[in-house]
């Protein structure tokens, strides 16, 4: 679970409502027209701004644009009653393969990309079945006051971990949602290869929490309370968001983030099977991935472009504020949300098998 997939989460009720009033219209939906979930807030405004609005006068194509999510069983919903009332939508990586294994969404047509705009998109944020919608990551900050005089400052999670070198309060992201949880980066601390981390050893993952346990104030469910506490110094550590490090940071509180072995997460933005429209839903895929439009959404909300073309289309000082940054890239290491999707021979998800372990383990 990301950032979105929590909001999602405590809104799913509302997102049915929302989805089932544009059923009508979908359904009488003409191949000029097309439904898009561009999500809520902030970040649905910079959706329609950037993407959008720029699409309809570029093609002539009416977007129908939903400030809602999609979750896994609206979708379900919806392919398996032959009801596509949204033909786009982004999803959190772990549920896209999820879905994307029970023939849910439709394949990506590539053969509509430019290839000077594909060569700009790393591999991990171009798959079968989606195209990365936004990247961002999960950083090691401190407080810059509390090791004012120390002779180094922390720069990895070996050092987060390293309580004697580095005392001080931690706080640390829950791991009750499966991926995005802290688990990555207990086996960097560990001694783990970058390169090695997947697939993921758990049980070397909770001896090293283990080891930070006693050490964590409290194990965050949310930016705004892993912010706040920042702000009030409750911690001196953090594990946290890119964008809530830099927002505090801007607003002059004593801290800095790391880059360096930072965790890549993102979207996708994919197509429902089955969608109505879904030759309009390739257009729009496309369009949101080239390199000029991600420039225009990254000024419009602090998230980074899947397209790495787009830093040359915007101020340096923007760019060096967002995680997928070219200079960032080489030291961080992009979440395997394929590996959370896969299912063993049980029958379960690695998510779920790691998310049982770790009821099991905060109770301890």
């Amino acid at each position: 679970m990301n950032r979105r997939r929590f909001m999602q989460a405590a809104s799913s009720v509302a997102a049915v409502g929302a989805l089932s009033t544009v059923a009508g219209r979908a359904l009488a939906q003409s191949s000029g027209e097309l439904t898009v979930a561009v999500g809520g807030g902030a970040w649905g405004k910079a959706n329609i701004e950037a993407y959008v609005k720029p699409f309809e006068a570029e093609t002539g194509i009416k977007v129908n644009p939903i400030t809602d999510e999609m979750g896994r069983q609206q979708l379900e919903l919806m392919v398996k009653t032959n009801n596509v009332t949204v033909d786009v939508f982004s999803m959190g990586q772990t549920t896209s393969y999820l879905v994307h294994a029970r023939g849910l969404l439709e394949e990506i047509d590539y053969s509509i990309y430019k290839k000077e705009e594909l060569d700009g998109i790393p591999d991990f944020a171009k798959q079968p079945f989606g195209i990365a919608a936004l990247i961002y990551s999960h950083n090691l900050a401190y407080n810059t006051e509390k090791f004012a005089t120390s002779a180094a400052r922390p720069n990895t999670w070996a050092d987060f971990w390293n309580v004697e070198k580095f005392p001080g309060a931690r706080t640390l992201v829950t791991g009750a949602w499966g991926g995005g949880g802290p688990y990555e980066e207990a086996l960097l601390a560990d001694g783990v290869a970058p390169e090695k981390l997947y697939p993921l050893d758990i049980d070397r993952a909770f001896a090293s929490l283990d080891k930070i346990k006693p050490h964590v104030r409290k194990w965050w469910t949310t930016g705004s309370e892993v912010q706040q506490m920042m702000h009030d110094k409750a911690v001196d550590m953090a594990q946290t968001y890119d964008g809530r490090a830099i927002l505090l940071k801007d607003q002059g509180s004593p801290i800095e983030i790391v880059r360096n072995q930072a965790k890549l997460v993102w979207d996708f933005w994919v197509i429902a099977k089955g969608s109505p429209n879904a030759t309009n839903a390739q257009k729009f895929i496309e369009f949101t991935s080239r390199a000029d439009r991600q420039a225009v959404f990254a000024q419009l909300i602090p998230y980074g472009p899947c397209n790495l073309n787009a830093f040359h289309l915007m101020p340096e000082e923007v760019g060096r504020k967002l995680a997928s940054h070219p200079d960032y890239m080489e030291s961080s290491i992009p979440e395997n949300g394929k590996w959370y999707a896969e299912v063993g021979a049980d029958g379960v998800t690695n998510a779920e098998r790691i998310i049982q372990r770790w009821n099991e383990w905060i109770l301890l």
